[in-house]
This record gives structure tokens, C-alpha cells and sequence, in this order.
């Protein structure tokens, strides 16, 4: 079961990795049209700040699992956050939509809780 909860908490770390770093320092594509859509600037940071630190809550739970539970039950949230976000756009109409990523990832934050919780 460890492995298991290694595997999914270094996945959802590199993911939650990406789709932090240009949010916290507000570059990209993502964080602007975050904006467009009535979110402010220093919230986008802010949510930015919270992936990188449950990259950084998953990764070191690998070794002290009390923290990676809590960062991938943290990310799990706020992933149920960026599925109600993109309902609120309607972004899971378009075919063409990244929308259901959050779904995808939601299922895999809540799988790593549930193996570090079961290697202690």
C-alpha cells in the first residue's frame, strides 16, 4: 500500500506543481483568463500559493504521512473548488475544455489520503 500512496502523492504533487507555479507568480494564459472570468489577482494568487504548498505537504508526507494526508485532503478541496468553478462557467459543456481534469484529480487526491492513511 505504501508504494501505492507514493505513486499517487509524487503524481499529484508534479500536477498540483504545475498548475500552481504560474498561478502564484500570476504568468500564463491560466491565471489571466482566471481573471477575465471575476476572480482577482491576488485571489489566483493565493490559490497558486495553496497547490505549491500541497506539492511541497505531499511530497514530505511521503515520509510523515499526517501531512501528506492533510495536503491531499486540502487538495482535494480545493479541486471540489475549481469543479464548482468551472459548473459556474460552464465550462464542462465545451468539448474542447481542460474542465475535467479537476474531476480526474479530485478521485486521485482522495485516493493518496486513502493510502497514506492505511501505510501508517
Amino acid at each position: 500500500m505504501y508504494i501505492a500512496a507514493v505513486i499517487l502523492s509524487v503524481l499529484l504533487a508534479l500536477v498540483s506543481l504545475a498548475a500552481g507555479a504560474p498561478k502564484a507568480q500570476f504568468k500564463g494564459d491560466v491565471a489571466e483568463s482566471l481573471v477575465a472570468k471575476g476572480l482577482s489577482s491576488a485571489l489566483v494568487r493565493l490559490i497558486g500559493l495553496a497547490e505549491v504548498a500541497a506539492a511541497a505537504g505531499l511530497v514530505a508526507g511521503i515520509w510523515w504521512q499526517p501531512l501528506g494526508i492533510a495536503a491531499a485532503v486540502g487538495m482535494a478541496v480545493l479541486l471540489l473548488g475549481a469543479i464548482g468553478y468551472h459548473v459556474k462557467w460552464s465550462d464542462y459543456g465545451d468539448s474542447a475544455s481542460r474542465g475535467m481534469v479537476a474531476v480526474l484529480f479530485v478521485l486521485v487526491a482522495v485516493a493518496a489520503a486513502v493510502t497514506l492513511a492505511a501505510s501508517q
